[in-house]
């Protein structure tokens, strides 16, 4: 037994903060962050906590699939900027939309997404669920040291959901982990133990810049070739290729090495900022919601991060 997408959902936060905004806070231009990045503006949390964007995003998803809370035999979250250590966002969207189902977080950083749908599909494959929720959703904004002008200006909040039906969408995958805490990591509150003679660490979005961007490059050209020449198909088989959404050099430097038009990537980076792990699904809503995908539509995800880890997914619409 494989799955479908059937439904999508997201939640943007209402105030959008743009480069002329952050210049204000940090020394940088609205002609710097969009050449090396690609942004003009991304939405911030103000009054949202990230449990507030993964239920609404979650809603959405669920109406536009036809598909009741208390229908759901699985949720699965995926976040690096959730409310609490524990209960995980996962249990409070099950408790806040009314479901009584099985709900986990997955913690791959901005991958997480489709680590969320190869799990997922694990459950479907041995007939242990019908229908399924899967929900990325960040408030990075809680974890970024606004006097790095390194960082602070990459990161926007948001959500994404999809509801996932028993079907044939499910076509391919791949997934590279490379153990890694020097280039990406976000360290913990380091506490108050009378005990604990380790070195505190800010814990917010630390990131070595040249690193990931050679990263991710390299992670997408391999993970697209890959999916691309196992499934004897070619770019123009493809109706959309939705990476995530990190930089926009990162994916202008890669369709070039991969020899694929620009316009075949799916980018809202120059709008919505880095989401991690809720930019894809994010993405998928918005390609939903505007008609621009047909059902039998084959689109190429792919994905990098902290870890190190990079994923890809092939699916039929």
């Amino acid at each position: 037994m494989n799955f479908r997408i059937t439904g999508t959902g997201s939640y943007l936060p209402k105030r959008i903060v743009t480069n002329n905004d952050l210049a204000k806070i940090v020394e940088t231009s609205d002609e710097w962050i969009q050449q090396r990045i690609g942004i003009r503006e991304r939405r911030i949390a103000t009054d949202e906590t990230c449990a507030d964007m993964a239920v609404s995003a979650a809603e959405s998803a669920l109406e536009n699939a036809g598909v009741r809370a208390d229908e759901l035999d699985l949720i699965l979250t995926s976040t690096v900027s959730g409310d609490f250590v524990s209960p995980s966002t996962a249990c409070l969207v099950q408790k806040r939309i009314g479901a009584t189902c099985m709900a986990y977080e997955i913690n791959a950083a901005c991958s997480a997404f489709l680590f969320l749908l190869e799990t997922a599909a694990g459950y479907f494959a041995r007939g242990k669920v019908k229908k399924a929720l899967i929900v990325g959703a960040e408030k990075l904004s809680r974890i970024l040291d606004w006097k790095d002008r390194s960082t602070c200006v990459i990161f926007g909040d948001g959500a994404g959901a999809a509801v996932l039906e028993a079907g044939d969408g499910y076509l391919d995958s791949t997934f590279d982990v490379k153990g890694d805490d020097e280039v990406l990591r976000i360290p913990h509150f380091h506490g108050s133990s009378p005990f604990d003679e380790t070195e505190a660490e800010e814990p917010y979005i630390h990131m070595a810049g040249q690193e990931t961007f050679k990263f991710a490059v390299s992670s997408i050209t391999r993970d697209v070739k890959l999916l691309l020449e196992r499934n004897s198909l070619t770019a123009d088989d493809i109706r959309y290729i939705v990476p995530h959404q990190a930089n926009a050099r990162i994916i202008d430097t890669a369709a070039r090495r991969l020899g694929i038009p620009q316009e075949k990537f799916y980018m809202n980076i120059d709008r919505l900022g880095n989401t991690s792990s809720a930019s894809i699904p994010i993405a998928l809503d918005e390609l939903s919601r505007a008609g621009k995908l047909e059902r039998g539509d084959k689109l190429l995800m792919c994905a990098f991060g902290a870890g190190l880890a990079s994923a890809a997914a092939l699916i039929r619409w």
